[in-house]
């Protein structure tokens, strides 16, 4: 079925949920010769942190999408934290736009989980995916993000229950050397290090009798 597709977006609210998230399947797409684009929304800005705390981010997520395969990057530079404070329609048209102008097949987008920017990108997406004459939009997939989509309030908030699972066997070496690219996310933190990632990884492989998966929730899939 991945043959079938040309273009694909992964929108990450931050640097480093695209390679968390999404970051075998981008390298499976690439190596099919298939064009994955990532749009990065926004990330460690002032006033809330330091400068170059988002600097180092940004050129971390190059090396790890140089590596994933991805070389069409969008950075929207928004404050991360502080999404929600955006007028929503000037936040949505900022993520039309880059929408429109990729025109893909396929899109994955953040799961609503425990981070407010995740809940907003998401709200953001599902208004500008809505069907449209002339879109070429065949499919929609949530993903999840270690540390922030498993901390959700069972049953009260929603929680993450995939039903799409893809097979990174393949490429999970790739997804671990780009995360590794992301030392200043990684460093020294217990939910999100290469042990956690490789760890739901094999989890996700053994729900579908495979080494590595990645997981998703299907939103929309018209055919």
């Amino acid at each position: 079925m991945l043959n079938k597709f040309k273009k694909v977006l992964v929108v990450a609210p931050h640097p480093d949920d695209e390679t968390l998230g999404v970051g075998g399947t981008i390298k499976k797409f690439t190596k099919k010769k298939i064009d994955v684009s990532i749009l990065i929304v926004g990330g460690h800005l002032p006033p809330v942190y330091k400068e170059e705390h988002y600097k180092q981010t940004e050129k971390e997520c190059k090396k790890a999408c140089d590596i994933l395969g991805s070389k069409k990057l969008f950075f929207l530079k928004k404050i991360a934290t502080k999404f929600n404070e955006e007028p929503i329609v000037d936040f949505n048209k900022s993520l039309l736009d880059v929408i429109n102008k990729v025109n893909p097949e396929v899109i994955f987008i953040p799961f609503p989980d425990r981070h407010i920017d995740h809940k907003v990108v998401f709200k953001s997406c599902m208004v500008c995916t809505r069907p449209k004459k002339n879109s070429k939009l065949k499919m929609i997939l949530a993903y999840e993000t270690l540390s922030e989509t498993h901390w959700n309030a069972n049953y009260i908030e929603p929680n993450f229950i995939p039903d799409v699972f893809i097979d990174i066997s393949a490429e999970y070496k790739f997804k671990e050397k780009a995360l590794e690219r992301y030392s200043s996310q990684i460093k020294n933190n217990k939910a999100r290090n290469i042990d956690a990632i490789k760890g739901l990884a094999s989890f996700r492989g053994s729900q579908n009798n495979t080494k590595y998966c990645e997981a998703f929730k299907l939103i929309r899939f018209n055919f």
